[in-house]
């Protein structure tokens, strides 16, 4: 497994999809993955610290976990098919050391991470088999994209959710 970092959000310049950037703790390698509006509005409010008024899908599923005695221990992004990424949200039952995997999206299992500050890991296979960034080998297109992820601010969402 390999531990990774949330490196920002953005979205694809070609067709305007919200991308989720993970980057390794070494900020050589990046992988980039297309996630959904909504998911991308959660994971960009959390990490500009706006709290709803009401919860959010999320912040709901956290809850349930830490009534039934569970807490968030890791996510895994442990597999890719056909470009599409698969995820798993480990948690520990507080009252022992059993372990209970819950199948999720890469993005739901993101913003879970990014509110209880979990640890995020990618598998190896899913390194190898991914369309991921060597920051080394492709130095014009890490500076492009890092550009691109610095200037996304959260209201660039909003337009999305206007019509709710």
């Amino acid at each position: 497994m390999i531990e990774m970092h949330l490196g920002g959000l953005g979205f694809d310049p070609k067709n305007m999809s919200p991308i989720v950037l993970l980057r390794d703790t070494e900020e050589r390698n990046f992988l980039p993955i297309w996630i959904g509006m909504f998911e991308a509005a959660a994971i960009a409010m959390e990490l500009q610290d706006f709290k709803p008024p009401r919860p959010m899908t999320h912040d709901l599923l956290i809850k349930f976990c830490e009534s039934l005695g569970a807490s968030i221990h890791r996510i895994v992004i442990n597999e890719i098919s056909d470009n599409t990424f698969y995820a798993v949200i480990d948690l520990t039952k507080n009252d022992s050391e059993e372990k209970i995997r819950i199948d999720a999206r890469p993005s739901d299992a993101i913003a879970v991470a990014v509110r209880t500050k979990a640890k995020i890991f990618v598998s190896e296979s899913v390194m190898m088999k991914a369309k991921m960034v060597n920051a080394e080998k492709d130095e014009k297109e890490t500076k492009k994209f890092n550009s691109f992820i610095d200037n996304i601010k959260p209201e660039d969402f909003s337009s999305y959710f206007d019509s709710r």
